[in-house]
């Protein structure tokens, strides 16, 4: 995930009163693991598939 998704992120969830860890609960990942994905230490296949789910939770475009 570019720098840029996960300041929109960050962002969406200040907005809605959201801590990480409960964005990672509804994606059905690790906190620890969001982190990665958040700051783009963590690539591939199955990290663009929780990318997606975080999308549509926090109605990102």
């Amino acid at each position: 995930m570019s720098s840029d998704l996960g300041a929109i992120v960050r962002g969406k969830l200040f907005e809605k009163n959201m801590t990480q860890g409960q964005l990672a609960k509804l994606v059905g990942i690790g906190d620890v693991y969001l982190s990665d994905i958040l700051h783009g230490r963590k690539t591939g296949p199955k990290p663009q598939e929780h990318i997606k789910k975080i999308k549509k939770i926090l109605d990102i475009k």
